[in-house]
């Protein structure tokens, strides 16, 4: 099935409009003529600030030789217009540079990923996410923390609840393992949850030990999102954050180096098979 997040397929939308265009070698003068439009509404409808009316649709694919796929389109359009992202009623609470990461994550065949500093928001017990959220902004309020706690626990049903669930892979550093977030008891109760769902059959867990040493993931984490075959061309997209925006890096070239950083940290961490033994270790030792 095809992604359904509204985000998504605007986006993919946009992407595919625009490789169409360039792959036949047409200008965006000679798109607009064919809609009667202008070249600014061909800009909006590639960066995804608007969709093509179904009858502009059916001009720009039969311009850019693909009048087979307009039903397919038809149907994404359809479904990019009416749909509604699971998150519109936390709005107040989402920043928006998260709102894409949000319908991404929910989409993806396969979410990949490193994580240096906590236990991810895709895996977060309750409590434990209500001391991370109590540490990294300090000003919120208890009734806005539990909106944050509640919006975490939305994305981890919307994600690993889903019908089709995405292959999840995390290699997780061991000091995140360890940081006393909350108390003993909340670090205790996140370990014993992360060995439950590394016994999911879509769910991968790795231990990055501090015998590791030095490696190619002291720069950041990021998440690495795949996205299913119907979308195709699309090779995915990688997503990292800092305090103030996140950033979303698409081209092949950026895409393949942070694919490259992975497989490395793959190789140094602790295998799946063995890393909830580690896991169970650090457990007993808190």
């Amino acid at each position: 099935m095809v992604a359904s997040s509204p985000t998504v397929l605007k986006r993919w939308i946009a992407f595919e409009l625009r490789r169409l265009r360039e792959r036949a070698g047409i200008g965006r003068e000679q798109a607009a003529a064919a809609i009667h439009g202008s070249v600014t509404n061909i800009g909006h409808m590639e960066v995804g600030r608007s969709l093509p009316g179904p009858l502009e649709l059916e001009r720009l694919l039969e311009l850019y030789g693909v009048p087979e796929r307009i039903e397919f389109w038809r149907e994404l359009r359809l479904r990019a217009k009416k749909g509604k992202d699971w998150w519109i009623g936390f709005g107040d609470v989402v920043p928006d540079y998260f709102f894409l990461f949000l319908g991404l994550e929910c989409s993806a065949r396969q979410i990949e990923s490193w994580d240096a500093h906590i236990v991810p928001g895709l895996f977060q017990t309750p409590d434990y996410a209500r001391a991370v959220f109590r540490g990294l902004r300090p000003g919120l309020s208890e009734a806005e923390i539990d909106q944050q706690v509640e919006l975490r626990l939305a994305r981890q049903h919307e994600v690993l609840d889903a019908e089709s669930p995405p292959v999840v892979w995390r290699v997780i550093a061991e000091p995140a393992m360890r940081w006393e977030v909350g108390s003993r008891d909340t670090l205790r109760a996140q370990l014993r949850s992360l060995l439950e769902l590394a016994e999911k059959p879509n769910i991968e867990l790795q231990v990055l030990p501090f015998s590791a040493g030095a490696h190619i993931g002291v720069d950041g984490t990021f998440s690495l999102l795949t996205f299913p075959a119907e979308l195709e061309n699309d090779q995915g997209v990688v997503f990292a954050e800092t305090r103030v925006k996140g950033y979303y890096y698409e081209e092949p070239e950026q895409i393949t180096r942070y694919r490259d950083a992975l497989s490395r940290l793959r190789v140094q961490a602790i295998s799946p098979a063995e890393s909830p033994a580690y896991i169970h270790r650090i457990a007993k030792e808190l």
